[in-house]
């Protein structure tokens, strides 16, 4: 599947730090739990989200050969003051402007270590872009805010999460993935553009994990527009929302979000 430009993955973790700085500053509790992800505040997922980018930055800029222990990287926890929002926002724009200047820089081809069997800086872009972009999700959730992202990039969001749980079922993680009979899921977004083709078959059972983006006939289809089909399929939305709509055997739909993982 064509991946998005380089620069468009750099313009997009720029702009999502912007508006994950804006949740920040916009007077949510830091302390208040993180529905999505309970063993987190907001505030300790942000300080995640921002020490992942400057981890990233570690590895792009240094041309790590290896990982790099997150423990090594400089001020990847944060800021030393706690629960202080414009310490928070200072440093989270400072995490920002380091690592989309260094991920410009390097451009998409340069070696750098990775995982999922790409070991270049174009992986590091896309794969922040979406990091960022689904955790930004998470922020607004907990602060009760609005939350909307572009369709381009929530449709590369969806091929590259079905790469991750296709790499992961690879290296014989959540097997019952690959048992049973063959079932599909159609992920059918309602309100983009033609030319996006935001639909997608992903095929599970004893032939293993496969997907495209298509329009076919499925076991079950989850139907909405393209952000809640997005976080739903990200398990941050629930199915019974009321933007989307499940035809077809529920069951299989449900069994797939209780076992695909990131690996």
């Amino acid at each position: 599947m064509t991946r998005l430009a380089h620069d468009r993955y750099c313009d997009e973790i720029a702009l999502q730090v912007t508006q994950l700085r804006s949740v920040v500053t916009s007077g949510a509790d830091l302390a208040v739990t993180v529905p999505t992800c309970p063993d987190w505040s907001l505030e300790q997922l942000v300080r995640h989200e921002g020490g992942a980018l400057r981890w990233v930055n570690a590895l792009v800029g240094s041309r790590a050969e290896k990982n790099i222990p997150y423990e090594e990287i400089p001020l990847a926890g944060g800021p030393e003051k706690h629960g202080d929002p414009a310490a928070l926002d200072a440093w989270l724009a400072e995490t920002g402007e380091l690592v989309v200047a260094t991920l410009r820089e390097a451009g998409p081809d340069t070696a750098v270590w990775g995982w999922l069997g790409d070991l270049s800086s174009g992986f590091w872009a896309r794969r922040m872009t979406h990091e960022i972009t689904i955790h930004r999700a998470d922020a607004t959730l907990a602060a009760g805010l609005p939350y909307e992202v572009a369709a381009d990039v929530a449709a590369d969001a969806l091929d590259e999460w079905l790469e991750i749980a296709q790499w992961a079922q690879r290296r014989g993680q959540e097997p019952e993935l690959q048992a049973g009979p063959a079932r599909s899921i159609h992920l059918h977004a309602t309100d983009t553009a033609p030319g996006l083709n935001a639909e997608w078959i992903v095929e599970f059972g004893e032939g293993g994990v496969g997907w495209r983006r298509g329009h076919e006939k499925a076991t079950v289809a989850l139907r909405g527009p393209l952000t809640p089909v997005l976080l739903a399929f990200y398990r941050r939305l629930p199915l019974a929302s009321p933007e989307l709509e499940i035809l077809g055997d529920r069951k299989v739909l449900e069994f797939w979000l209780e076992r695909a993982t990131f690996g």
